[in-house]
């Protein structure tokens, strides 16, 4: 049987369809071989269509997966089916390989069935996004909360302090010191939650990020980093992303800080900057119904001793830190800065090995000319 049999010209047109589609999909005949892959599906399996048509389906799977009988039960049916998170990790497919999977059957070809495979990796990390956004939200009314209702009585307390300072012996000043140092901090932190209050549509235009890259490396060398190796990775040919340069700077400035105190004093530590085209998902932008897709990756790796698996998948939720006098918010703040620009940030860590992702659109003359790849991506997370 042919793997997709439609009248002439619309093969070709087919075939492109299929594969532009960023999950894999594979057609399983009445006889339980891979009549048909797309590429995703090649990618997925590490095996070329050709290959995979030498094998039944059976063969490419974990033995006793869900899968087949899902594919038994749509075959007898003749109605679709979906199963969320099953597993399929294998030493063929790799570990972690957890999948949605959406099975239907082929109306004109009895017995063929479809099957797609939506890996939950990127789903889980979306549901986080939306996770952490809502976080945002809620820190955001603790921060005006905070601003108007504890800052003006902190101001008296420290006037206070500051004229019982020129009355009480020499012995106790250190007393209303440490009452004016403690106000200070307080405040501090009240300012840097403000920032979470702030609103106001954020004013972008077209970036070269390898320029604010340089520019917050040359900011660590010149203070907490000048000590550790900082190495980059960049494609010289990457579109501009469009986005507001200062907040874009406060970002890599937070993760390449983190990554700078997380190798500490290690005489290997590094921190390598790189930056990518990568056909992307697609997201909303904040306030509008307009849907962007997001190829540009930025990524801050370090080599220390990783984030605890207790706190990944909260890693940018406020107040959520692994520093013993750390605050939590600057994670949390580079959520909101990225969330704002209708983009993500994600971590994937393991000993050795700590990734923060960024993933943001380009400037949108840039993406008028967008390789066809990136724009195939539904506004389902992948």
């Amino acid at each position: 049987m042919t793997a997709i049999e439609s009248p002439a010209g619309d093969n070709g047109l087919a075939l492109a369809v299929l594969n532009s589609v960023q999950n894999p999909v594979i057609l399983v005949d009445r006889a339980g071989h891979v009549a048909f892959a797309n590429w995703e599906a090649e990618s997925f399996f590490g095996a070329s269509a050709a290959q995979l048509a030498r094998h039944e389906i059976s063969g490419l799977i974990p033995f006793g997966s869900p899968l087949l009988a899902l594919i038994d039960q749509v075959r007898e049916r003749k109605a679709p089916v979906n199963e969320y998170r099953v597993d399929l990790s294998s030493p063929r497919l790799g570990q972690d390989k957890l999948v949605d999977l959406y099975v239907a059957p082929v109306v004109s070809e009895p017995g063929c069935v479809v099957v797609v495979f939506q890996e939950r990796s990127m789903a889980d990390k979306i549901d986080r996004q939306l996770t952490h956004r809502a976080a945002a939200r809620s820190v955001t009314g603790l921060a005006s909360m905070l601003a108007h209702e504890i800052k003006n009585p902190l101001s008296g307390i420290r006037g206070a302090a500051q004229l019982l300072e020129t009355s009480v012996p020499d012995e106790d000043r250190s007393l209303t010191r440490l009452i004016c140092d403690e106000t200070d901090r307080i405040v501090s932190l009240v300012d840097r939650m403000e920032v979470f209050s702030d609103e106001r549509p954020v004013d972008r235009q077209p970036i070269n990020i390898h320029s604010v890259l340089d520019h917050v490396k040359a900011i660590a060398k010149a203070g907490f980093g000048r000590d550790v190796r900082i190495s980059e990775n960049y494609d010289p040919s990457l579109p501009p992303v469009y986005a507001n340069r200062d907040q874009l700077v406060q970002v890599f400035l937070n993760l390449v800080k983190n990554a700078a105190e997380a190798v500490g004093d290690e005489a290997d530590g590094e921190i390598l900057l790189t930056t990518a085209y990568r056909p992307g998902i697609r997201l909303s932008v904040a306030g509008s119904r307009e849907k962007i897709s997001l190829p540009l990756e930025f990524c801050v790796i370090d080599n220390g001793p990783g984030v605890p698996t207790d706190l990944l998948p909260n890693l940018f939720d406020p107040f959520v830190t692994t520093k013993t006098n750390g605050s939590g918010l600057g994670l949390a703040l580079v959520a909101k800065i990225i969330g704002a620009h209708g983009g993500i940030v994600e971590c994937d860590s393991q000993s050795r090995r700590t990734v923060f992702r960024v993933l943001m659109p380009m400037h949108k003359e840039a993406s008028s000319v967008e390789p066809a790849a990136s724009l195939t991506t539904t506004g389902k997370a992948k």
